[in-house]
């Protein structure tokens, strides 16, 4: 079974607000991370590819910090495009992918050209549900659910 790791976490304090790091997140089922702006819904968590991100840096010569993205969570090892309704095991926790998370404009004013290059091919990563209640923490497994 293909498995890979959770590198970061940021927890967004408010809409529009700083990415904090954090070395561990409490996750609550059907909100999503305690502290975290986006509570509820469908996108309580939002996902980024460590790899995907490491080549859109090299493709603009850029060194924007993965926190750029905006995202809670930054994995590696594992694919994320075409994962909706997919059930992803991080640590403990399983979060349920919903769909695709699309680059905003915030993207284009961190750096000209990002918005356009994320936008295809679930570049600007996933958002899903939280299912679980439990702490992750930076180095944990992730993994996908058996089909």
């Amino acid at each position: 079974m293909n498995t890979g790791k959770l590198c970061k976490i940021w927890i967004k304090r408010m809409k529009r607000g700083p990415m904090d790091p954090v070395d561990s997140a409490q996750l609550v089922a059907g909100r999503g991370l305690v502290g975290n702006a986006n509570q509820g819904g469908r996108r309580q968590v939002t996902l980024i590819e460590q790899e995907v991100w490491e080549i859109l840096m090299a493709q603009f010569e850029s060194d924007l910090s993965p926190a750029t993205r905006r995202a809670n969570l930054m994995i590696s090892g594992l694919e994320l495009a075409n994962s909706r309704g997919r059930i992803l095991h991080v640590g403990a926790c399983r979060i349920r992918i919903y769909g695709e998370t699309k680059p905003c404009e915030r993207m284009e004013e961190a750096l000209a050209g990002l918005k356009d290059a994320m936008f295809d091919g679930w570049k600007g990563g996933a958002f899903g549900e939280v299912l679980d209640d439990g702490q992750i923490i930076v180095g944990d497994e992730v993994r996908w659910a058996e089909l």
